[in-house]
């Protein structure tokens, strides 16, 4: 290292090193074909765009594979497209962060440093202890946080109302065995009675 720097020996950390050129003669090194090989597809420019999964043309494996039964219906568990997310915050949270009487909202939530955006829903847990009477609004709620919140004296409302779900069988209108329905006398045309 010099003892003075300036713009006549100044140099780089990393010595620089060119990279190889292609397609500059066969004393090169990367001549006459670049390093291409032979014909084919990818010896040929704008060859090296394929979106993933492609196979050349040939039926791709995600199509070639049966489609299975499975939960991708969207009433079901929620996978795939239609996968839901939301940001969870438990009751004991609220204790720690809220005074009694305070009004929490996804926007308060925020300032407290709870979550980060209000572009995801809010679910709010039941972990933990609450002993404050909040009046909470959030996106959905689970069953053991409403009691808390509830048993503390607070109010919960959500700003989502959660979807019903469709049984997944019909219920069979059972009727009892012993009244059974009387069979229709069965009518014999008159021709056919000898």
């Amino acid at each position: 290292m010099p003892d003075e720097l300036n713009l006549s020996n100044l140099k780089p950390a990393q010595p620089r090193k060119d990279r190889k050129r292609v397609g500059r003669g066969l004393g090169s090194g990367k001549g006459r074909y670049s390093g291409r090989g032979l014909k084919g597809q990818k010896s040929r420019s704008g060859s090296h765009k394929m979106r993933p999964g492609f196979e050349g043309g040939q039926t791709p494996l995600y199509m070639r594979l049966g489609k299975q039964r499975g939960p991708y219906s969207a009433d079901a568990m929620p996978m795939g497209p239609h996968r839901t997310s939301t940001q969870p915050v438990n009751v004991a949270a609220l204790e720690e962060r809220f005074d009694a009487g305070a009004e929490v909202t996804p926007e308060s939530l925020v300032e407290k440093g709870l979550i980060r955006n209000t572009r995801i829903d809010v679910k709010l847990l039941g972990q933990g202890e609450l002993t404050k009477s909040l009046s909470i609004t959030v996106h959905a709620a689970s069953a053991s946080a409403r009691e808390k919140v509830e048993a503390a004296g607070g109010s919960l409302s959500l700003l989502r109302e959660p979807k019903e779900r469709k049984p997944k069988h019909r219920p069979r209108s059972a009727a009892p065995a012993g009244e059974a329905e009387p069979e229709e006398e069965q009518e014999t045309p008159e021709g056919e009675a000898d």
